[in-house]
């Protein structure tokens, strides 16, 4: 095993003004074989005038913002009313937009009206989360929907 354990690892967000050359370039490379520039690591190196041993040294360890931030995860708390099918349908929904379910947390419905919390995963979402919000707020059954945390 290389390094530290996975879990003790610490990350760091740093301005790219302050970060050596290598790194920089490191990045451009592995940008220029993400987007199919250069062919190989040789020839991303070349192109951004960096050794291979610098960018071997780098590649797992520096990476542009966005692609730390891809993954988008949010919960949801909804009151509903206790008919039947009712889960089934707002499921349809979240599976329309193309969210991804991670959990699910069902109340026993008291009075008619039962508590469910969703975390879902909105990375893919093919709409943007206030059309979402609408789409849910809008099913006859729902009486409440709350963003309770998002994050990723």
């Amino acid at each position: 095993m290389v390094g530290k354990r996975e879990i003790d690892q610490k990350f760091y967000l740093v301005r790219e003004d302050v970060l050596p050359e290598a790194m920089k370039k490191t990045l451009e490379a592995k940008a220029l074989l993400e987007r199919g520039t250069a062919e190989s690591i040789w020839d991303a190196v070349q192109q951004v005038d960096l050794s291979r041993s610098a960018f071997y040294k780098y590649r797992d360890t520096v990476f542009p913002f966005h692609t730390v931030v891809k993954e988008k995860i949010i919960s949801l708390f909804f009151f509903l009313e206790d008919k039947p099918g009712a889960l089934s349908k707002l499921l349809s929904i979240v599976a329309s937009c193309s969210c991804n379910v991670l959990t699910i947390h069902q109340t026993i419905p008291l009075q008619g009206r039962a508590n469910v919390t969703l975390s879902l995963d909105v990375t893919e979402m093919n709409v943007n989360m206030d059309e979402f919000l609408g789409k849910l707020r809008r099913l006859e059954f729902v009486a409440k929907v709350e963003v309770v945390s998002s994050g990723g």
